[in-house]
């Protein structure tokens, strides 16, 4: 069904990250650093779930995860058009809401994506992602982009209900660093470095903007949040913390030299880990450019659907990879793939994956 309404979903973080920064940009001064900052908020949404669980269920397609799917998807509007007719029969459903407001992000539309959070929030209005949701588009509708007032008040609200929602920390301290709140920006990212793995370019990217607030404030940092900021600049690996058995996949992908010659520079690389035997749902996802190619990723709980299944759900997985010359989280004749498995999900070795396949043929 709806191919594009996940991907666009996703994509709305990207973008949302991108223009929230802006007041960033302009107070940076440098175009290197524009095109950072801008790299760091794609980046960072890599780490996160591509949809919630209830918009990949309505809109997607799980089983096409597996080659030979051929329903044909939805365009945005569609999707949107079924929503809203949902809606006519049933405007008490919170979730049905919330797709709106996805799709209505995913348009570049912040307004109407807040409005229709804010109808969701009525009956969840202690739901830290609708929380954090609400505040992003708000703050996009700004003239400024400026995260302060409400969204800056449901934010602090939605990480009192969960101290550990990444978007919501990223979030927050980019509301600090807006209003020249500089030691506390330095606080929320390093809370945000905490959860994050030390050897990825979004801490690396995180970590940079840590010593950013560092020097527009003139500000010394402890002890505590030197050791994080080296360990995400030296991209280190932080050991876990005693009786921790959360997986942490790590998954080195390259294409195989025959395929070459059929990849599309501007395709996107979708790395995921999926369940051999339950449902085709992702227990984890990330995006990233088929420039990174050969890329090594790392996935984790934290790369899930939102309130899907994750890794630690499952005993063992199915690790793919896939280049999609559409940019589609689905599958489609042509793309590029590959996969390995099952694999123990409490694995420590690198997984190599070999993209050595076309899907279709």
């Amino acid at each position: 069904m709806n191919a594009p309404f996940l991907i666009a979903s996703g994509l709305m973080l990207a973008l949302a990250l991108a223009l929230v920064l802006w007041p960033l940009l302009r107070q940076a001064g440098r175009q290197t650093r524009r095109r950072g900052l801008i790299a760091l908020a794609v980046l960072f949404v890599l780490g996160l779930p591509l949809a919630s669980a209830g918009l990949y269920e309505l809109v997607g397609n799980p089983a096409a995860l597996n080659p030979g799917a051929t329903e044909q998807p939805l365009t945005l509007d569609q999707a949107i058009t079924k929503i809203k007719a949902q809606l006519d029969h049933d405007s008490a459903d919170p979730n049905l809401w919330t797709l709106l407001g996805q799709a209505y992000g995913a348009k570049n539309e912040p307004r109407l994506a807040a409005d229709a959070f804010e109808h969701a929030l009525k009956y969840r209005p202690d739901d830290a992602d609708l929380l954090v949701a609400w505040a992003q588009a708000d703050s996009l509708a700004q003239p400024q982009h400026m995260i302060v007032g409400e969204a800056r008040a449901r934010l602090q609200r939605a990480l009192a209900v969960d101290p550990t929602h990444q978007r919501g920390l990223w979030l927050l301290g980019i509301s600090d660093f807006q209003l020249q709140r500089y030691s506390e920006a330095i606080a929320t990212w390093t809370r945000l470095l905490k959860l994050l793995p030390a050897d990825s370019d979004v801490a690396r990217g995180v970590a940079r903007q840590v010593e950013l607030a560092a020097r527009r404030g003139a500000l010394q940092l402890t002890a505590a949040q030197t050791q994080v900021l080296s360990a995400a600049t030296a991209g280190t690996k932080v050991p876990a913390a005693a009786g921790s058995s959360a997986p942490h996949l790590t998954v080195q992908v390259s294409l195989a030299p025959h395929l070459a010659r059929k990849l599309d520079p501007d395709s996107v690389l979708f790395v995921y880990a999926r369940n051999p035997s339950g449902p085709s749902m992702p227990l984890a996802v990330a995006r990233l450019p088929a420039s990174a190619l050969p890329a090594t990723v790392t996935l984790t709980d934290a790369m899930s659907m939102a309130r899907g299944p994750n890794l630690s759900s499952a005993q063992q997985v199915i690790i793919g990879a896939r280049l999609s010359a559409r940019g589609q989280a689905l599958p489609q004749p042509g793309d590029l793939e590959g996969s390995v498995g099952p694999i123990a999900v409490d694995r420590t070795q690198p997984i190599s994956v070999v993209i050595d396949k076309v899907v279709g043929q």
